[in-house]
């Protein structure tokens, strides 16, 4: 475990983190480019990357020879990434309680 406070993570003592989530305002190429390439060398195992303009999540399955997009969470179980995406929208006319409500009938089946 890492320690809680821990701001910067020395990788040569910690492992890699299995998911890595960006948030893309205004980096989005860079988000999709240059950290994409360094999170797959750094042995991390999926990255997402949240779009704010387009309301939209990217992720990717990351490994040290590339990374393919994906559709479907693989480290959480599952997840489609159709349901954040629909969260993102749903935050653009909701408040965070009415999202929250919405993401947990949904992962209940309900």
């Amino acid at each position: 475990m890492i320690p809680w406070g821990t701001t910067i993570v020395d990788l040569n003592r910690y492992p890699a983190p299995d998911l890595v989530v960006a948030i893309a305002a205004s980096s989005l190429l860079d988000d999709q480019g240059n950290k994409r390439a360094l999170y797959e060398v750094l042995g991390v195992k999926e990255y997402w990357v949240v779009d704010v303009q387009a309301i939209a999540m990217l992720a990717y399955a990351l490994t040290p020879q590339g990374s393919q997009r994906l559709d479907v969470s693989k480290v959480l179980n599952g997840l489609p990434m159709a349901v954040l995406t629909t969260a993102l929208e749903r935050s653009r006319q909701q408040d965070q309680g009415q999202v929250g409500a919405w993401l947990l009938r949904e992962f209940s089946g309900s």
